[in-house]
C-alpha cells in the first residue's frame, strides 16, 4: 500500500495525478502544513516529512519526501506504467538529464520570475532565458520533452509550468504543452480527488 501525506492545493496535489497515472492502490492522508504566502497552517505531527512539508509518501514502510525522489522511485517501482525508460534503455540518460534539469534549472528560473528578481540580476535573467530556449526547442520537436512519449520528466515540468505560468512569457508552444499534459485522464481524476481531500484537511 502507498500512503500519500497530502495538503490540498499544494506541491502534493500533483502526486495524486502521478498515482492515478500509475494505476496503483493508494490512500490519501490529509495533513496541515505551514503556507508561507498566507501564514496559515502548521507542522502536523502526523506528517512524516522531515520538514513537515509535502509531498511525503510511504510505500511498504519506506519514506520518501520531495517530488523528484518520489517520481524517480515510483516510476522505477511501477515500470509497467511506461512513464520512465528502463535502466538499460537508451533513453534513460536523457530522461534523468531532464529530471535533473527540472530541479536545478527550471525551478530556480520559475521562482526568480515569480519573485520579480530577473530585472535585478543579469545572471538570473540569462539563466531564465536559457531555460525558455531549451524547453521551447524540445517542445517544438516534441510534443513532449523526449519526443513522442509522455514521461515523468513531463509530469514534473508541466505541473511546475502550470503552477508558475506567469513567470514565463506568453507562448503558444508552452500553453499547448501544459494543456496537453493537464488534459490527461489521470490529471482530471486527480483534480477531483484533490478537491475531495480538501474537505478532510485537519484544521
Amino acid at each position: 500500500m502507498i500512503t500519500l501525506f497530502h495538503a490540498p492545493q499544494s506541491r502534493s496535489s500533483r502526486m495524486i495525478w502521478l498515482l492515478e497515472e500509475l494505476g496503483v492502490a493508494y490512500e490519501i492522508r490529509p495533513v496541515s502544513i505551514f503556507r508561507p504566502m498566507t501564514g496559515e497552517g502548521q507542522g502536523d505531527p502526523a506528517n512524516p516529512h522531515p520538514d513537515k512539508r509535502v509531498p511525503a509518501l510511504v510505500h511498504d514502510g519506506r519514506l520518501l519526501a520531495e517530488s523528484v525522489a518520489i517520481v524517480l522511485y515510483l516510476l522505477d517501482a511501477v515500470p509497467q506504467a511506461g512513464l520512465a525508460p528502463a535502466p538499460a534503455d537508451g533513453g534513460r540518460g536523457d530522461y534523468l538529464t531532464w529530471i535533473a534539469w527540472y530541479a536545478t534549472e527550471l525551478e530556480p528560473a520559475l521562482f526568480a520570475g515569480m519573485a520579480g528578481e530577473l530585472a535585478r540580476s543579469a545572471q538570473k535573467q540569462r539563466n531564465h532565458d536559457a531555460v525558455i530556449a531549451r524547453l521551447r526547442a524540445a517542445l517544438e520537436a516534441g510534443p513532449y520533452v523526449m519526443g513522442e512519449t509522455f514521461t515523468g520528466a513531463d509530469f514534473l515540468i508541466s505541473s511546475a509550468m502550470a503552477f508558475g505560468r506567469q513567470a514565463f512569457p506568453a507562448d503558444q508552444v508552452f500553453d499547448a504543452y501544459i494543456e496537453r499534459c493537464r488534459s490527461r485522464p489521470a490529471a482530471n481524476r486527480a483534480l477531483a480527488l484533490d478537491d475531495q481531500a480538501g474537505l478532510q484537511t485537519p484544521a
